[in-house]
């Protein structure tokens, strides 16, 4: 069955040069366009496409505020394209925290070499898109902590600082906002692999630190995982942990892509079995593929407690449902319980 798009950019060129692009994919159907939100709206509630192909300037509404508030009423799968979904750009990373599924730059008109890259990128980000289930924006089932002190607060002081590595991809984003936010500022040390490109990774961790009550950042090599604070792995490189004088550090190295990442959860997850085996919790989330599979398979051989996203609250339920085939899971949870699965396994001693 064709994929069902709907087109919403205000330039009539683009639409067309888009539409053209892809007209010959037999797995791609147009089911409209329009040229900016205000029209958009009606068509797509009647259409129902598989997936949005949105722009973010436009008169009347921009792309940004009619996603937000698509997410909240009627989710949709949805590929922002437009020439300020540049990499490392503000606009492009706000688009995925409100639950884009993927940010593309617009085509180059007139230079044939890059419309047929960027052909081949949007048709596999549509393609991506159409295998995601996006969900409907809505307040953490999580209850909130209180940030200025742990209700764990006298157990924490004394407890070993175990080490927490998650693992995400496609839907990551907003995951990862929904456990970080849900955090105390005693929270164990979290390193994270989130599958994102180069320039990207800074820009998420400011965020992300913005929000939460744990110092967020993006990780450097040597850095010390302590606790109250999450490091996020660079983009375009590789995350991994060991353990010196009782310590964890984060190792930053360059290398070949992983599961086609990089950086790559398994190679995180690898590095976590080498030096923390069953002193660890690892957490597999949202995300497509497998990459972070075999790597929790390792951690929960050694004895590593091992938790899977479940899947009716994944974006895309490919990473954790592989993790589970290959029986590497613990136990499967949705997204508003993983925080206090963190504090939970924090708090074992």
């Amino acid at each position: 069955m064709a994929i069902k798009v709907y087109l919403v950019d205000d330039s009539a060129v683009m639409r067309q040069t888009l539409m053209h692009l892809l007209a010959g994919d037999p797995e791609i159907e147009w089911v409209g366009s329009a040229p900016n939100p205000l029209i958009a709206g009606p068509a797509i509630r009647k259409c129902r496409p598989d997936v949005l192909l949105l722009d973010i300037e436009m008169p009347g509404m921009d792309g940004l505020t009619f996603l937000r508030q698509l997410m909240q009423e009627q989710p949709i799968a949805t590929v922002i394209c437009s020439t300020l979904s540049t990499h490392g750009s503000k606009v492009a990373l706000e688009a995925l925290a409100a639950g884009a599924v993927a940010v593309l730059a617009k085509p180059r008109l007139g230079l044939k070499q890059h419309l047929e890259d960027s052909r081949r990128e949007l048709v596999t980000a549509l393609k991506a898109a159409a295998r995601a289930k996006p969900r409907a924006t809505a307040p953490s089932t999580a209850p909130r902590l209180d940030h200025s002190r742990s209700a764990l607060a006298g157990v924490h002081a004394l407890a070993v600082n175990k080490p927490v590595v998650i693992g995400s991809s496609t839907g990551g984003t907003q995951a990862l906002e929904l456990v970080l936010t849900a955090l105390p500022v005693d929270a164990p040390g979290i390193a994270i692999t989130q599958h994102m490109p180069e320039k990207f990774t800074a820009m998420y961790a400011q965020r992300l630190d913005g929000l939460c009550a744990i110092n967020v950042r993006e990780a450097r090599d040597g850095d010390r995982l302590e606790r109250g604070v999450a490091l996020i792995a660079p983009g375009g490189r590789h995350l991994q942990l060991r353990k010196a004088g009782g310590q964890y550090f984060a190792q930053v190295v360059d290398g070949p892509p992983v599961n086609r990442h990089k950086p790559s959860v398994d190679v995180l997850f690898r590095s976590a079995a080498d030096c923390a085996g069953r002193d660890l919790l690892a957490i597999l989330l949202t995300g497509m593929g497998d990459d972070g599979a075999r790597g929790m398979k390792q951690l929960h051989d050694l004895g590593a407690r091992t938790i899977a996203q479940d899947e009716a609250s994944c974006v895309v339920f490919g990473m954790p449902k592989e993790a589970i085939a290959l029986g590497a899971v613990d136990e499967v949870m949705p997204i508003g319980q993983v925080s206090r699965a963190i504090l939970a396994f924090d708090a074992r001693g």
